[in-house]
Formats: structure tokens, C-alpha cells, sequence
């Protein structure tokens, strides 16, 4: 099976889905090896 390849965009959505959904911001930013930092500013830059 290919590996699915994924836009910087598709990437910060799912990010922003799940911090919605009620996921820890410091679990997600761990998992999607960023910052903490970066994070918050992904999710409150992100169009609602």
C-alpha cells in the first residue's frame, strides 16, 4: 500500500479538527512533532 501524502494544509486542519473535538493541545503538538507554540498559533490563525 502507497504511502498517502498529505498537503501542509490537510495537515493543519485534521490538527485544528481534533483540538476541537476536545484533544489536549500538548498531546496533539507532540504527536505532530511541533511546539506547543506553533500549535496555539495553528489553531487561532485557523479560519472558522
Amino acid at each position: 500500500m502507497p504511502w498517502k501524502e498529505s498537503s501542509l494544509l490537510e495537515e493543519r486542519l485534521r490538527f485544528v479538527a481534533r483540538r476541537l473535538e476536545g484533544e489536549g493541545m500538548s498531546d496533539l503538538c507532540r504527536e505532530f512533532g511541533i511546539s506547543r507554540n506553533t500549535g496555539y498559533k495553528i489553531f487561532t490563525d485557523f479560519p472558522r
